[in-house]
C-alpha cells in the first residue's frame, strides 16, 4: 500500500470534530499515515492538542489565522508560546495573509504584524510554519525575504501561486503543498507551476473539511455522513436520518495525488513516496 502524509488539514473543525476519530481511521486504512492538523485561533488550539494526544498520527500545529486576528486576546502570543512549549511535537500554523473576499475586511497592517510575530516565533523555535496566502503573494515574498531564510521550512498550503514565484520562495525555505483547490486552476497554468516546484519541496494535503476535489467523479469520493434530527409532525416526536455532507474527507488526498501525478506525468506511487518523504523530513524536528 502507498503511504501518504496529509500536510495540512483541520480535523478540529466543528463540522467534523465529532466524527474525526472515524475519519482518521478510514484515512489510515487507505495509507494516509499522518495528518498535520492546523489550529486557527485561541478558541481551537486546545482541540488540536487533545486530538494529537489521542491520535499518534496527528501532528499538531498552533497558529492564529488572518481571518481570526480581530478576536485575539491581549495575551494571544503568550498563549501560543505556552501551547508550543507544552507540545514539543507541534509546528506553527495556520498563519498568513489574505486580501481575498474575506481577508479584505480585515486590516492588512494588523494581518502583517500578527504574521511577522508568528514567523519570528517559528524561526526562533526552529519549527516549520504552515502559511495561508490569498491574493497577497507580493507582500508574502517581501516579508519572507525580510524575516528569512527559514531553514526549518515553510508550508505554502493549498499553493496556487505562479511558476515564476516558486524559485525565490523555495530559496527562502518554502515547501509547496497541493490540495483539491488546485483543480480550480487553469490546467495549463497548474501544469507549468507544478513543473517549476523542486521535487524535494512537493507536498500533498486535503485542507479537510475544505477543498473537496471537484474534477473527479463524485461517486468515487470518500464522503462524510452525519445523523440529523427530523421532526415527526404526526406523533410529535423526532427521528433521525443520515445525510451526506458536501465537505472533504482526509482520505480524498488520493484524488489530489492522482491529479498532481497526472499533471507531472509521474507514477502515483512515485509521487506518493516523494511527498511522504518530504513531509516526514519537514516535520522531523526536535520533539
Amino acid at each position: 500500500m502507498i503511504r501518504l502524509f496529509d500536510a495540512h488539514c483541520h480535523l478540529q473543525d466543528s463540522r467534523v470534530l465529532n466524527v474525526a476519530p472515524k475519519l482518521i481511521k478510514e484515512a489510515l486504512d487507505t495509507g494516509v499515515l499522518h495528518f498535520a492538523v492546523n489550529g486557527l485561533s485561541e478558541k481551537d488550539w486546545h482541540l488540536v492538542k487533545e486530538m494529537s494526544d489521542t491520535h499518534p498520527s496527528v501532528v499538531p500545529n498552533f497558529g492564529l489565522h488572518p481571518w481570526f486576528i480581530t478576536d485575539r486576546t491581549p495575551d494571544w502570543l503568550k498563549t501560543l508560546k505556552d501551547f508550543l512549549a507544552s507540545t514539543p511535537s507541534a509546528a506553527v500554523g495556520e498563519i498568513g495573509l489574505d486580501k481575498g473576499s474575506t481577508g479584505k475586511k480585515i486590516d492588512f497592517t494588523d494581518q502583517v504584524e500578527v504574521f511577522r510575530q508568528q514567523l519570528q516565533l517559528a524561526k526562533e523555535l526552529n519549527k516549520p510554519a504552515s502559511i495561508h496566502c490569498v491574493r497577497a503573494f507580493g507582500d508574502l515574498l517581501e516579508i519572507l525575504k525580510s524575516e528569512g531564510p527559514f531553514p526549518a521550512g515553510l508550508v505554502l498550503h493549498s499553493f496556487l501561486g505562479s511558476a515564476e514565484m516558486v524559485p525565490e520562495l523555495a530559496k527562502l525555505g518554502a515547501y509547496f503543498s497541493f490540495s483539491g483547490f488546485l483543480m480550480s486552476m487553469k490546467e495549463s497554468k497548474a501544469k507549468k507551476m507544478l513543473k517549476s516546484v523542486p521535487p524535494e519541496r512537493m507536498l500533498l494535503e486535503t485542507d479537510a473539511p475544505d477543498a473537496r476535489p471537484s474534477s473527479v467523479d463524485p461517486d468515487s469520493l470518500f464522503v462524510i455522513k452525519r445523523e440529523v434530527l427530523n421532526p415527526k409532525e404526526a406523533s410529535g416526536g423526532e427521528d433521525t436520518s443520515i445525510v451526506e455532507e458536501n465537505i472533504n474527507h482526509p482520505a480524498n488526498i488520493h484524488h489530489t495525488l492522482a491529479y498532481v501525478a497526472h499533471m507531472l506525468e509521474m507514477e502515483e506511487k512515485e509521487l506518493a513516496q516523494l511527498s511522504y518523504e518530504n513531509a516526514k523530513r519537514l516535520f522531523s524536528y526536535k520533539g
